[in-house]
């Protein structure tokens, strides 16, 4: 296990580590307040409350060529101060590194807080977390429901062996399970909401069958944000929330999606954010000079007025309203996948 504790009591050079973390995990609250996504007095105590630091021992930040690592027992004080105060700082951090490229992080905790209060948490309610990542937001949903509410799945041994640890440091212990997250952790169901912070192409069925009706159920779905209200065992319908977000894929994907062709599009549609949207949904799939035509006559419509809805094995994303004419079939494929193991960036 690594031992924070020592990092938690002093750095070495004299000052105290404690005060400089508190500090700045004050400063990060009151930033994510002002920027108006951390409204809810439970959801503020609980970031007070839960430091971040604690798990994130060592993450990695992009560079010119690769990644600078960056850790709490780094030998040098300049070192260690920089990695706390990256740990404090409102961004995604990307934590483990395989081949190069990562397959866990620390999300941005913005959207973590935007994602907590969108999925609408009330006392007593049993929520799963697809994707453990760090651990740090399953210890913010233990914090404010409870340990015995919270169960958090992901694919990778090692990733759940450290969250365990971190979070038993935090005082914290929630089920933490090492499983397949695309099935759902049937031995824990049901549940009345399911948040995953791992990117999936469509909704895997195991999620809604683990469901209790009238659950929520919040996913990125290519680069937007899925809210679903689960209807029953094989149905559920919902909207993408205003706010892009960019998440490790769900693990075990398929090949990647047909690359589409720059020329293949009006300059417009390359530089517009709400048509990328729309394309990263289609996934190439079709005609993509038609998917930009049919964006131009709604009236190149934001991510708000596009939903999705699951109805056994099939899923469709529409614009304005599921049985309109405007809508295309949601597809597995890609970068991310629906059958899939979870990584996590939690």
């Amino acid at each position: 296990m690594t031992d924070m504790r020592g990092a938690a009591e002093g750095d070495g050079s004299g000052g105290g580590l404690d005060g400089t973390a508190r500090a700045l995990s004050r400063a990060l609250v009151e930033a994510l307040e002002a920027e108006g996504v951390l409204t809810d007095p439970a959801w503020r105590e609980a970031f007070e409350s839960v430091p971040r630091h604690l798990f994130v021992p060592e993450y990695h930040v992009p560079r010119a060529g690769g990644y600078e690592r960056r850790r709490y027992d780094d030998p040098d004080p300049l070192g260690r101060r920089l990695w706390l105060e990256g740990v404090y700082e409102d961004v995604p951090l990307a934590t483990v590194l395989r081949d190069g490229e990562p397959v866990s992080s620390s999300s941005q905790p913005s959207l973590m807080a935007l994602m907590l209060r969108a999925l609408d948490v009330r006392d007593g309610v049993d929520v799963l977390e697809v994707g453990t990542g760090t651990g740090w937001n399953a210890a913010l949903l233990a914090h404010r429901l409870g340990d015995g509410h919270v169960t958090s799945v992901d694919v990778d041994p090692e990733i759940t062996g450290a969250a365990r640890e971190r979070l038993a440091a935090a005082g914290h212990r929630p089920a933490v399970v090492t499983g397949d997250g695309a099935l759902g952790c049937p031995e824990r169901a049901p549940f009345d909401r399911i948040v995953a912070t791992c990117a999936v192409d469509t909704v895997p069925a195991g999620w809604l069958a683990r469901c209790r009706p009238g659950a929520l159920v919040l996913a990125p779905v290519a680069t937007g944000l899925l809210a679903l209200r689960v209807e029953s065992a094989d149905r559920a319908e919902g909207r993408f929330l205003d706010t892009p977000a960019y998440f490790v894929p769900l693990r075990g994907a398929g090949p990647p999606r047909p690359r589409i062709d720059p020329a293949d599009l009006p300059r417009e549609a390359l530089r517009t954010e709400s048509f990328g949207f729309l394309l990263s949904l289609t996934g190439g799939e079709g005609d993509p000079g038609a998917v930009y035509e049919a964006w131009r006559r709604a009236g190149r419509p934001d991510r708000t007025r596009y939903g999705v809805t699951v109805n056994g094995r099939e899923q469709w994303v529409w614009l304005d309203d599921p049985e309109g004419p405007v809508r295309w079939p949601l597809l597995p494929g890609g970068g991310t996948g629906s059958g899939g193991s979870a990584g996590g960036a939690g």
